[in-house]
């Protein structure tokens, strides 16, 4: 599909080539959605409207797992297969972003060289911009976008920082853990959290010499994941042994989430999965537009250096100091004038 942007309103121009497929367009528009400009924030959440509603029968995917796990190397394949199948196909694969400059690898499309050259599939690096939760600040409307475009199968990489990776879990329909061979105390060192919330526990490189150990990774997971009680009584979460490197197992992963998605559109389930994780996404937008309209209030900006030096010197607990800031953004607002 080839859609062009028609003169005019750019916006409308821009949904509509978004729509008809214009991968061009589809990038031109997570970038204006990934932008932190005001203006272009406000063109962002005109396109999503128009967008919204465009997208057809979809799938998201979170996929998870320590950095050296083989994710990008899995996704490749995992994502050929579902090509071939006919499935149209988006990535986003978020990058860690530097702490001091902001900048990220990016490298993604590097590491994915044939599914980047596949027609039907796209790959979007995202930096996190130092976002908790290893996903990127916008990655929840980069995924409504895509579908948007048509793809109905969305992978969202995340970086596999931790615990704070949970959060991928709030935007997706399915959450994919990926671990390496090795059991005991490897196991120890995955967080009970993240294992509570996946649908799928994947043990890559069940290949050559580390076949044996990926097979006793897989015992001790099963092991440990039958204490812990199901997030849905629909699906009990199950480990699947793959290589990413042959191929192997990575049909059973597709038939398990296919599986998992029949099950919950038979009970209804699924729209009300897709209503939570709405829910979530506001208010998380509400959570960040507070704290960035606390920030920019003239009380608290005057004040912020001062308290935050009297809680690095011990002067002031940090609790005591984020009440302070909070009477002071209220007294502020109670004192604007109504518009």
């Amino acid at each position: 599909m080839s859609g062009k942007e028609k003169p005019g309103d750019p916006i409308a121009g821009m949904a509509a080539a978004v729509i008809a497929g214009n991968r061009r367009s589809l990038a031109r528009a997570i970038t204006l959605i990934e932008s932190t400009r005001e203006d272009h924030q406000a063109q962002a959440q005109d396109l999503l409207r128009r967008l919204a509603g465009a997208a057809g029968r979809t799938i998201r995917v979170g996929i998870s797992g320590t950095p050296g796990v083989g994710k990008s190397t899995f996704i490749e394949v995992f994502g050929l297969h579902l090509t071939a199948a006919g499935h149209r196909v988006a990535v986003l694969a978020v990058d860690p972003s530097s702490r001091r400059s902001g900048g990220s690898i990016l490298g993604d499309k590097t590491r994915m060289e044939q599914l980047a050259r596949d027609q039907n599939a796209f790959i979007r690096p995202s930096p996190t911009g130092g976002t908790l939760g290893g996903v990127a600040r916008r990655t929840r409307e980069s995924m409504l976008a895509v579908e948007a475009a048509g793809f109905d199968v969305v992978l969202v990489e995340t970086v596999g920082v931790g615990q704070s990776e949970t959060a991928v879990a709030d935007m997706v329909d399915f959450f994919l853990l990926l671990q390496a061979p090795g059991g005991g105390d490897e196991l120890q060192g995955i967080k009970r959290g993240i294992m509570e919330l996946a649908d799928l526990l994947v043990v890559n490189k069940a290949d050559g010499d580390l076949k044996p150990a990926a097979g006793r990774a897989a015992a001790d997971y099963r092991a440990a994941l039958s204490l812990i009680r199901p997030k849905s009584p629909l699906w009990t979460a199950e480990v699947v042994m793959i290589s990413a490197l042959t191929g192997d197992g990575v049909a059973d992963v597709w038939e398990r989430i296919e599986a998992f998605r029949a099950i919950v559109e038979a009970d209804g389930a699924f729209a009300e999965l897709r209503a939570r994780q709405a829910r979530q996404w506001m208010w998380s937008e509400v959570s960040e537009r507070l704290v960035a309209a606390l920030r920019a209030a003239p009380d608290v900006a005057a004040r912020m250096a001062d308290i935050e030096r009297d809680v690095a010197i011990g002067r002031l607990t940090p609790n005591q100091a984020a009440a302070f800031l909070v009477r002071l953004f209220r007294a502020s607002t109670e004192a604007a004038p109504e518009a």
